[in-house]
């Protein structure tokens, strides 16, 4: 018979971060009646593959799926091919793309090979929802609906704002939250994790366990983290995210772009640390006695860790020191080598177009926003400011060419 935590560590742990727990006094006796049976309850949270690459946006339940398989108990890692197939609506003002069966295997390989970054392999339990919902004969499909109203989908937030707005709604999204629902009940879920925004779909989970005899899932919804910008959440085709699967050095780096306030909240939703540690560190930045650069740094260093290794963390932090704190180069800043006619070398007068170098190296977009950023005196060359648009020269030659935070190594031949 398995052990776990005492409740009170176990009830820790899982409500660290929580935006809500619904009913919050069941999840206190279902821990307690696992503690007594011995048997772990079973958690769940459900992933469509719509996308290839993972953020840490999308880690924030992974971490959680973490946190419950810390504590002994089962962790089921959904990957929803076949609810793919209609996308999820939440939070959409119109009806998604579908993908084909191909796109979504694909995906799904990626999903499971950055996952593993956070969850135990050997104790997750991987499931397709296709095995039971491509199942399903057309009367069973509508004994299904058959639990719902018209009504009750209208309800839904993005649901109700696109009919008020007269913007269509296809039947088949009305169906994602049932089959989501039926997830839970083919999986006998005792709890079932998602973000804030997926609170209707959750729910329905409940609705159709009652309807088929078995004790309603506990519902646990986490917040949406915010991106690197701090007021939209962290999205890929916003800017603001940062992958899992990026190098080091980039994930370092990106981290320490995070504001003061915002990094309390990566602390808490991307970190294992227990929040007593993390409230002790802010009340040190608080009274003085911890710089928070020195907390961001901790902060950086802790998710590069978990991501890649330690080692790789500590070179990830020298390199972002040397680079933006020392002045100096480090061995992961971008080597490129351009052409003189890239930078339009005048051979009589020995000099070459800094706005021309700027664009080539591809730190600007056009000749018009380099020129603009140099006026501003963001652009550098070997940390000074690059005010004139006429740059004298030996060739061969090597900079180092800033145009505000980013740098590269540019040589000239």
């Amino acid at each position: 018979m398995p052990t776990f935590p005492p409740l009170a560590e176990q009830f820790d742990l899982i409500t660290k971060g929580v935006a809500e727990i619904i009913p919050a006094d069941d999840l206190t006796r279902r821990i307690e009646q696992s503690l007594a049976s011995g048997k772990p309850m079973r958690i769940k949270a459900g992933f469509d593959p719509t996308a290839p690459d993972l953020h840490l946006g999308h880690t924030v339940l992974m971490r959680k799926l973490r946190h419950f398989q810390q504590l002994g108990h089962t962790v089921i890692f959904l990957i929803g091919d076949s609810t793919a197939l209609i996308g999820d609506p939440t939070g959409k003002s119109q009806t998604r793309k579908p993908l084909t069966r191909e796109q979504i295997q694909e995906n799904a390989k990626t999903y499971q090979d950055q996952v593993f970054r956070i969850l135990d392999r050997d104790k997750t339990e991987v499931r397709w929802n296709s095995e039971w919902l491509d199942k399903l004969g057309f009367a069973d499909f509508i004994k299904l609906t058959s639990q719902f109203t018209v009504s009750q989908m209208l309800e839904r937030e993005d649901f109700h704002k696109r009919f008020n707005d007269e913007e269509p709604i296809h039947l088949h999204e009305l169906l994602y939250p049932i089959m989501q629902g039926y997830d839970s009940v083919a999986l006998e879920c005792d709890v079932e994790l998602g973000g804030t925004d997926q609170k209707f779909n959750l729910m329905r989970g409940r609705d159709l366990q009652r309807h088929f005899g078995q004790q309603p899932q506990i519902v646990l919804t986490m917040p949406i983290i915010e991106g690197l910008d701090g007021v939209q959440k962290m999205s890929k085709s916003l800017g603001n995210a940062i992958g899992v699967s990026e190098p080091p050095f980039d994930m370092f780096g990106k981290l320490m772009q995070v504001s003061d306030d915002l990094m309390w909240r990566y602390w808490t939703l991307l970190t294992d640390v227990p929040q007593s540690e993390i409230d002790r560190m802010r009340e040190s930045v608080a009274n003085g006695t911890l710089h928070p650069m020195q907390a961001k740094k901790d902060l950086a260093r802790t998710i590069t860790t978990g991501f890649h290794s330690a080692d790789a963390a500590q070179r990830a932090e020298e390199n972002w020191s040397t680079q933006f704190q020392k002045g100096g180069v480090s061995e992961d800043t971008e080597r490129v080598t351009l052409s003189r006619a890239d930078v339009a070398w005048n051979d009589d007068n020995q000099t070459f177009n800094i706005d021309k170098l700027v664009v080539a190296a591809k730190l600007a977009p056009s000749n018009a926003e380099a020129r603009r950023k140099r006026a501003e005196g963001a652009v550098k060359l070997d940390d000074q400011p690059a005010t004139e648009q006429l740059i004298p020269a030996t060739l061969p030659i090597t900079y180092t060419v800033k145009l505000g935070k980013r740098m590269k190594l540019v040589t000239i031949e």
